[in-house]
């Protein structure tokens, strides 16, 4: 049952009540039974991939980081608590709490797969309990939309991405939208919010609206055109895209050129994109302007891009905006986040089959790569274990992988260490450059849309026998 309670001051962002209640329901009991520093590790991970697709990418660290440090439970929000009636001394004792853990994640940009430990988290039972909805907001969402973001890059072939979702995310997501895409690849957001929090390069046209505004079509193209120069980018659909805009578009440009100017590139918002984009192209052409860019938008996503580019469509720009920054069609990525050690204790979530279950005690995440130097395999394995020399699929014990001679390194990197940043974090281009590395180095066979490979993900002998061992008790009832 939940209370009630009238409105008040708008707390920050991330108070320590951007959580569920469930949260703050199990951690007084853990402070009321003595338990609230008992040892933990919790593990965040995914079951599926989202897309349909053969990886994702990991975004979202840095955020965490940033709404860790603003984590905490002010007077306004114990008051809260009070009036939602929780006990009035365990109220109190939150006014001290931070998160003074650690965590472990890999970069962001990261290629990563199904069951792995993405993050793992260690500390206290309570604090360690309370960070759970937070983290699992800001990673699940940014990874769902960088991959996505990916997804629209790739199908691009060297063509530029942007980010034109902020009208259409899911209210105040649409700043994380914008800075996981640039993380997957766009090159731009329409999003100057994001653009100055983020330090990303900010784009934009016009609105039909504009166009309308001034009642005829060729005043409105001359009078954006006398203020924005040779960044000027027309909108040709308002009235007719061949037969009205495009002509009118040709006619500035002619202007513009002979000021010294240019124009900067044409928009096409409706209608057959391809069959327009060939007809804009040539006609652009043959009046002398072979540079002016076409941009391209109205509901695109990956294969919508890939399709037009598949017809023979002369676009430059690819402007993206519902499916990327609300990650459709999947909305969500299924990340959840699991007690893995309490204690000491390697702690077994049991299911109806191993596809359920989860993997008990404090693990690493080894990556392979083949002798070609491609990915090959990510080993899970017991944290004190050095990289194993060969895995059993998490789901099937019969089916094993040798990885002598392949090269391991670690996925999962000290980010935060007893509640303090280990280091800055790199910045939103930093983690884009290692996404596009990342992803270059992951076979061909995992970028297909459709019946991607499996990518190879395994555990380690003795984290099989672990969970093995946990299990007995109820196989032998």
């Amino acid at each position: 049952m939940t209370g009630s309670a009238p409105a008040s001051k708008t707390p920050p962002l991330f108070s320590g009540l951007y959580t569920d209640r469930y949260e703050l329901s199990m951690a007084w009991v853990y402070w009321r039974e003595g338990r609230a520093d008992t040892p933990a590790v919790f593990d965040y991970f995914f079951r599926t991939l989202p897309f349909h697709g053969g990886y994702a990418v990991f975004a979202g660290a840095a955020t965490l980081v940033e709404a860790l440090e603003q984590f905490r439970f002010g007077e306004g929000e114990r008051e809260f608590l009070r009036r939602e009636g929780f006990d009035p001394e365990f109220v109190e004792a939150l006014r001290e709490f931070r998160f003074r853990g650690s965590i472990w994640m890999p970069p962001e940009g990261e290629v990563v797969f199904p069951l792995e430990p993405v993050a793992r988290v260690e500390g206290g039972l309570l604090e360690t309990q309370l960070i759970e909805t937070l983290l699992l907001n800001v990673l699940n969402f940014q990874t769902l939309i960088a991959t996505k973001a990916a997804r629209c890059v790739e199908a691009a072939r060297g063509r530029i991405v942007s980010e034109f979702g902020l009208r259409r995310a899911q209210g105040l997501a649409g700043r994380w939208a914008s800075r996981a895409a640039a993380i997957g690849g766009c090159a731009s957001t329409s999003n100057l919010d994001a653009a100055r929090r983020y330090g990303l390069r900010s784009a934009g046209t016009m609105a039909h609206a504009f166009v309308q505004s001034h009642g005829d079509e060729l005043a409105a193209f001359r009078a954006y055109a006398e203020v924005h120069g040779s960044n000027t980018v027309l909108l040709l659909d308002t009235y007719d895209t061949l037969r009205s805009g495009l002509p009118n578009a040709i006619t500035v440009a002619r202007e513009l050129a002979a000021r010294g100017q240019r124009l900067a590139g044409v928009r096409i918002d409706s209608g057959d994109l391809a069959y327009q984009a060939r007809a804009v192209r040539q006609a652009l052409d043959a009046a002398g302007f072979p540079d002016v860019k076409i941009v391209a938008s109205n509901q695109l996503d990956e294969f919508l891009i890939r399709s037009l580019l598949e017809q023979g469509a002369p676009i430059d720009v690819f402007g993206v905006g519902t499916a990327l920054a609300a990650g459709l069609p999947e909305a969500a990525l299924d990340g959840v986040y699991k007690l893995a050690e309490c204690d000491g204790r390697p702690c077994l979530k049991r299911a109806d089959g191993l596809a359920k279950q989860t993997l008990p005690g404090r693990k690493a995440v080894s990556r392979y790569r083949d002798a070609d130097g491609r990915f090959a395999a990510d080993a899970i394995h017991l944290a004190d274990e050095p990289p194993p020399d060969r895995m059993i699929h998490p789901h099937d014990p019969m089916r094993r992988l040798k990885l002598e001679g392949w090269q391991a390194e670690p996925l999962l990197r000290p980010v935060v260490e007893n509640g303090r940043p280990v280091a800055a974090l790199p910045d939103v281009s930093a983690a884009a450059a290692h996404a596009r590395e990342r992803l270059a180095a992951l076979p061909a066979e995992h970028h297909r849309f459709e019946n991607p490979h499996v990518y190879k993900v395994g555990i380690s002998p003795r984290l099989a026998a672990l969970r093995e061992e946990l299990m007995r008790p109820w196989l032998e009832t």
